[in-house]
């Protein structure tokens, strides 16, 4: 019975903790339940709102040769031994080029491939050797094999800064041997991009962004004497890390948002439409100047996507009595004035 007791202790402890772990942008407050298929991750919220972005004047062509882990750190076991593994994700060129896909859903850029440029020209040389074996062409039919894009904008930039327990802290406490304890941790990395043009050589823009990396611990444990010369030993607990690559993407995705914007104010590119691009520039003016915190423009969009579309009923005007001889006289070509 005791043991039943102190083991629910030990439970209840756990699962009163699991409450508080967690935040706006942070895992979910409970443990995250394990799946043995694959799924599709969800939707962030920087990517809803790239996608939701009206559409351009035109899409820009824009190309991205690499986007490298320029921290240079590696990372390192709970005791503090360096591993050779990267801190951070080897693969920042292919979440730049999704994020850039997403914007506007496929209409703000037209994106050619320059990451792995070799294997693209070396597929190219063969189907011009096949075609010059096979069918005799000298000169490779344009039809078949038309002229690569060119790009007008180039990005680069790169994964600047990984900084690692930003914030730490914890709170424990046990009574009798019964004791439950939970610890946080903070860690943040950042990205910079900026746009060049590949005419001039010009650096259009620069843009910067970043974002937190949560981890919490939360464990109880039981250590009593339950009868003479039997103690009674528990332990429990639970971890929660956010993913690392998860939230480069959100810094990645928030640049490229940000890319966006700067260029609507530097009238490199617009909106096809100002009117419905405007909501989009001005909340992100008041949220780079501090006016508004991300959880503030994030909860004014979310009201926004609930709202219903605003509908404008035509307003009946009523006609005026207009004689025949007013209606030839607005008909009749003017007179020069020598004439009149």
């Amino acid at each position: 019975m005791k043991f039943r007791l102190l083991v629910g202790a030990v439970a209840s402890l756990l699962s009163a903790g699991c409450m508080s772990v967690g935040g706006p942008g942070e895992p979910p407050s409970d443990i995250p339940a394990t799946n043995r298929l694959a799924v599709y991750p969800k939707q962030t919220q920087a990517q809803r709102q790239l996608m939701e972005l009206p559409p351009p004047t035109r899409p820009v062509a824009i190309a991205v040769y690499n986007f490298a882990d320029q921290t240079g750190q590696f990372r390192t076991t709970e005791n503090g031994q360096q591993t050779l593994s990267r801190a951070v994700t080897q693969g920042g060129a292919s979440i730049l080029v999704r994020a850039l896909q997403d914007a506007g859903n496929r209409a703000w850029f037209t994106i050619v491939e320059r990451e792995q440029l070799r294997n693209l020209l070396n597929e190219r040389n063969i189907i011009r050797e096949m075609r010059e074996r096979y069918l005799g062409e000298t000169n490779v039919n344009p039809q078949a094999l038309p002229a690569m894009l060119f790009a007008g904008v180039l990005l680069e930039g790169g994964i600047v800064s990984y900084d690692t327990n930003t914030v730490t802290g914890g709170a424990g406490a046990a009574f009798l041997g019964i004791g439950g304890r939970t610890e946080y941790r903070q860690d943040t990395v950042t990205v910079y991009l900026r746009a060049i043009s590949v005419r001039t050589g010009e650096v259009l823009t620069t843009v910067t962004a970043s974002k937190t990396i949560a981890s919490h611990a939360l464990g109880g444990s039981a250590f009593r004497f339950v009868a003479f010369r039997e103690l009674l030993e528990a332990e429990a607990g639970f971890t929660v890390n956010e993913p690392d690559h998860v939230a480069l993407q959100q810094a990645i995705e928030k640049a490229v948002y940000a890319l966006i914007m700067e260029g609507v104010d530097l009238n490199l590119w617009g909106f096809a439409d100002a009117e419905a691009g405007w909501p989009h520039v001005w909340r992100y003016r008041q949220e780079r100047d501090g006016v508004f915190s991300p959880q503030q423009v994030e909860a004014a969009m979310d009201a926004a996507r609930a709202a219903p579309p605003m509908r404008v009923s035509p307003r009946e005007v009523p006609a005026r009595e207009v004689s025949p001889s007013q209606v030839s006289a607005a008909l009749r070509p003017a007179q020069p004035e020598g004439s009149r």
